[in-house]
C-alpha cells in the first residue's frame, strides 16, 4: 500500500502523524511511504530523517492525495483538502465529525473511507488513540489555566499553589476520565485545592483512592457545579461522549456567579465544547473574555508541545496503521474489532451513530459494509 504522511495546515499545528521510526516500520512491512516536505519540521524531525527511514519526500499535498491509498494526518482535513480526497481512499486521522457538519458532508460526497483516531475503541471501552493526546491536553489544561490567571494575561492574579500564609487557588475539573485525572494531578502538583467531578460513582471511588489528599472527588450535578463556581479560580471542562457532541455543563448564566478574572479551559472544544460560551480558539489567539471570565478554548492543545505529542501519538497509532496497510480496511475491521467503531464515514455512508445523530442524518451500520 502507498501511505501518505501529510503536513498539518491547521493554524499553529506543529505535530506530524508519524515519526521516521514509524516510517521504518511501515517500510519493513512492505509499504511505500510518501512524506510531505517539512511535515515533521515542527516536531523536530527533518526531511533527512524520513529519507533515511525509506520515505519519499513529496513537495505538495495534491501529489500525496493523488498517489496514496491511505493518507494520514493529525487533525481533520481542512476545506482546501476536501476536493483532493478520492473515492475509496483511506483517511486516517482525528476527525471529530460530530462538531464538523461541512467536513462530514464532504467526506460523504467523496465516498472515502474515514477512520477516526478518537473512536477506535477497545473491548473495555477505552479509547487507545485518544488517550495519549488526552493525557497531554489534561496536563496542559492545568498549566495553561495557571498561566492565564496571571494579571497581564487577563486573569485575577492568583497563584494556584499559594504561598505560606496565603491560601492556594481553587480548581474545578469537570470529568474524571483521562483528561480530567491528568489535569487534576497537575493542579494538585502545583499545590491547588482541586475538586474533581464525575457522574460515575465507581469512578469516584477509584479517584478517591488514587488522587492526592488535596484532590476532592465529588458527584457532578448542576447544583454542585454552581456552588463550586463561586470560589473557583480555574475551571477545566474534561467531559467526553465518544464520537458525539459534548454536553453543555456550564451555562452563560453560571458565569455570573464566578469571580472576575477566573479562567475556564474547555478541553472538550474539539467535540463542540462543554461550556455554553465556548468557541474554538488557536494557539496564536488562545483566549477571549466573556462576562469577565477568561476563556481558553484551543482546539489542538497538544500541538503546542509537538515533539512530545508526535512521539506519543505515533506510539499509539502505528500498530493500527500497519494493520490497515497490511490488510485493507475491511479485513482489518474483521480481524480487529477495535478498528470497526473507528470507521465514521465509508463509501458515502455515515457509519458512526453519534455523528449521524449530531446532524440528523441517516446512519448505516458498518457491519453491512464489511
Amino acid at each position: 500500500m502507498i501511505v501518505g504522511i501529510l503536513k498539518e495546515i491547521k493554524t499553529a499545528e506543529h505535530r506530524v502523524c508519524m515519526t521516521p521510526a514509524g516510517v521504518e516500520v511501515m517500510r519493513q512491512n512492505g509499504h511505500q511511504v510518501l512524506v510531505e516536505h517539512d511535515a515533521g519540521a515542527g516536531s523536530g524531525f527533518a526531511n533527512e530523517g524520513y529519507i533515511k527511514a525509506g520515505a519519499e519526500i513529496i513537495n505538495s499535498p495534491e501529489e500525496i492525495y493523488s498517489r496514496a491509498d491511505m493518507v494520514m494526518h493529525v487533525k481533520e482535513p481542512q476545506p482546501s483538502e476536501y476536493p483532493l480526497i478520492r473515492e475509496n481512499q483511506i483517511v486516517f486521522t482525528y476527525l471529530h465529525l460530530a462538531a464538523e457538519q461541512k467536513l462530514t458532508e464532504a467526506l460523504v460526497e467523496a465516498k472515502s473511507i474515514n477512520i477516526a483516531y478518537e473512536t477506535i475503541q477497545k473491548a473495555d471501552g477505552s479509547l487507545p488513540l485518544l488517550t495519549p493526546m488526552s493525557e497531554v491536553a489534561g496536563r496542559m489544561a492545568a498549566q495553561e489555566g495557571a498561566k492565564y490567571l496571571e494579571l497581564h494575561q487577563g486573569g485575577s492574579g492568583v497563584l494556584l499553589g499559594g504561598v505560606p500564609g496565603v491560601a492556594p487557588g481553587n480548581v474545578v475539573v469537570i470529568g474524571g476520565g483521562i483528561v480530567g485525572i491528568n489535569a487534576a494531578r497537575m493542579a494538585c502538583g502545583l499545590g491547588a485545592k482541586v475538586y474533581l467531578l464525575d457522574t460515575n460513582l465507581d469512578r469516584l471511588r477509584y479517584l478517591s483512592e488514587v488522587m492526592p489528599s488535596n484532590c476532592i472527588p465529588l458527584m457532578s450535578n448542576p447544583p454542585t457545579i454552581r456552588e463550586l463556581l463561586r470560589s473557583a479560580d480555574l475551571v477545566i471542562g474534561a467531559v467526553l461522549i465518544p464520537g458525539a457532541k459534548a454536553p453543555k455543563l456550564l451555562t452563560r448564566d453560571m458565569l455570573g456567579v464566578m469571580k472576575p478574572g477566573s479562567v475556564i479551559v474547555d478541553v472538550a472544544i474539539d467535540q463542540g465544547g462543554c461550556f455554553e460560551t465556548s468557541k474554538p480558539t488557536t494557539h496564536t489567539e488562545p483566549t477571549y473574555i466573556v462576562d469577565g471570565i477568561v476563556h481558553y478554548c484551543v482546539a489542538n492543545m497538544p500541538g503546542a508541545v509537538a515533539k512530545t505529542s508526535t512521539m506519543a501519538l505515533t506510539n499509539a497509532t502505528l500498530p493500527y496503521a500497519v494493520q490497515l496497510a497490511n490488510l485493507g480496511w475491511k479485513k482489518a475491521c474483521q480481524d480487529n474489532p477495535e478498528i470497526t467503531p473507528g470507521v465514521n464515514v465509508a463509501e458515502g455512508k455515515i457509519t458512526y451513530r453519534g455523528v449521524a445523530e449530531a446532524f440528523d442524518m441517516e446512519y448505516t451500520d458498518i457491519k453491512t459494509l464489511i
